[in-house]
């Protein structure tokens, strides 16, 4: 083999330098270094490089010729990067972030459970003594969040009740879980993130259920996961991730439909009854918790815990919060509540006319289809308003029954009306008034 040693090689004027001619193999040895950093270098397709690592800048090379790993030069290939969401609405969990409250950013004077002040998020608060507390919408969040939501007692429980249950649950509906394959020998796992800040230090219990054939959640039917988590420093933001495999047994029946089909639950207290579940399996539903350090909450008034960023989704990793727009965030929301707030004096809800001397009949077009045929609350003072105009002493829903509904019938029970005319449902000079439809889980 002959051997040429120069320092440089130059074309004459104007022409390439060709390096071998067609068929020749050039090869770069390894430890060798092929430096054209301050050129642009096409390689043609029968280029060979030695094994080892090669680093190519400005480099292009025919994609027939890349073969084995290629690595970024930060090692890492990143959605962010790619400037694509590649799993949109991952999150199973909805308004995790808390920034919905269509019941009201604040909710005192609290005993018992139920949705309260935060969209889908409901309090499971039972036999809880004398025990009072409250539930808010607060601006105490972790870095790139707004909002939390916030609990503290505001009357201690005393002697905790051995069957007190005290936490946070979130309903998910069955079909928004189709995609999890559970109740078979390979099913799939989730992983929960979620971020919580506290005064108390230690061991806190998290659970998992999945209904078996629609089974609600409190059914013994219904399949339990216990388990724990840590809270490492006292007032501090905590970010926690737990991945749990789902149900392996093949003896359960997926639900469907619209009905109950996971829930999450953050325990906050437990009685001596309601404690000492069997952690880290799938079991039987017992409405209990598994053992943890911290399970009398409601027993001092110097209590308080945050709760933000609430993910599940499926793998076992956790990814980023996945942030929605307002507006989607409100109308998911808007499938299980959907409150018609004052804001003013006067608001009027709806359209209608008086069908007889003692009913009123109008038609709601709701911003979204509801779960199914919801429930009515109201508060402070509704009227009818037109050329007559009376107090209501009740109101009623047609076809409660229909799921998926996008507009409803109310009536009315009024007096000394006039049949055929037309009448708003209004507020009458109270801003506080409430006009809330329910189809929760």
């Amino acid at each position: 083999m002959s051997e040429v040693k120069v320092n440089k090689v130059s074309p004459r004027s104007g022409t390439n330098v060709q390096l071998g001619d067609s068929g020749d193999t050039i090869t770069v040895p390894s430890g060798a270094t092929l430096d054209a950093s301050n050129a642009t270098t096409t390689l043609p397709a029968n280029v060979v490089t030695t094994t080892g690592t090669q680093t190519l800048t400005n480099k292009t090379i025919d994609a027939s010729q890349l073969t084995g790993t290629i690595t970024p030069s930060d090692n890492t290939v990143t959605p962010a990067k790619l400037a694509y969401n590649y799993n949109q609405f991952r999150n199973i969990v909805i308004n995790g972030d808390m920034s919905i409250a269509q019941r009201g950013t604040s909710a005192t004077g609290l005993t018992g459970p139920g949705y309260h002040s935060l969209d889908r998020f409901n309090i499971n608060a039972y036999n809880i003594a004398s025990a009072v507390y409250t539930m808010e919408q607060s601006t105490d969040a972790p870095t790139g969040f707004y909002n939390s939501l916030k609990l503290t007692p505001t009357t201690a429980n005393g002697t905790q009740d051995a069957n007190e249950q005290f936490n946070i649950e979130q309903y998910i509906e069955a079909q928004n879980i189709y995609n999890l394959d559970f109740y078979t020998a390979t099913a799939d796992s989730v992983t929960i993130s979620f971020y919580i800040k506290t005064n108390n230090t230690g061991t806190y219990p998290i659970s998992l259920k999945l209904s078996d054939n629609n089974s609600i959640s409190s059914n013994s039917a219904t399949r339990l996961y216990r388990t724990t988590y840590t809270v490492n420093s006292a007032n501090t933001w905590e970010k926690k991730t737990i991945t749990i495999q789902l149900d392996t047994s093949t003896s359960e029946t997926r639900p469907t439909g619209n009905n109950f089909g996971m829930s999450v639950l953050f325990w906050f207290g437990a009685g001596s009854s309601r404690d000492g579940g069997t952690a880290n399996s799938w079991q039987g539903n017992g409405n209990n918790c598994t053992t943890a350090d911290n399970l009398n909450f409601l027993g001092s008034t110097s209590n308080e815990v945050y709760l933000t960023g609430v993910q599940i989704e499926k793998g076992t990793s956790a990814s980023d919060f996945e942030f929605l727009p307002h507006d989607v965030n409100l109308q998911r929301c808007q499938r299980y509540c959907y409150s018609e707030s004052a804001g003013d004096t006067y608001h009027n809800y709806m359209n209608g006319f008086y069908s007889s001397s003692s009913l009123f009949i109008g038609n709601l077009n709701l911003p979204t289809s509801m779960r199914s045929g919801p429930s009515l609350t109201t508060s402070g003072t509704l009227v009818t308003a037109g050329v007559t105009s009376s107090s209501i002493s009740s109101f009623s829903i047609t076809d409660s029954n229909v799921n998926d509904v996008n507009t409803i019938q109310v009536r009315a029970t009024v007096s000394g009306v006039t049949a055929g005319q037309g009448a708003v449902i209004r507020n009458d000079n109270d801003a506080t008034a409430t006009f809330i439809l329910s189809s929760e889980l």
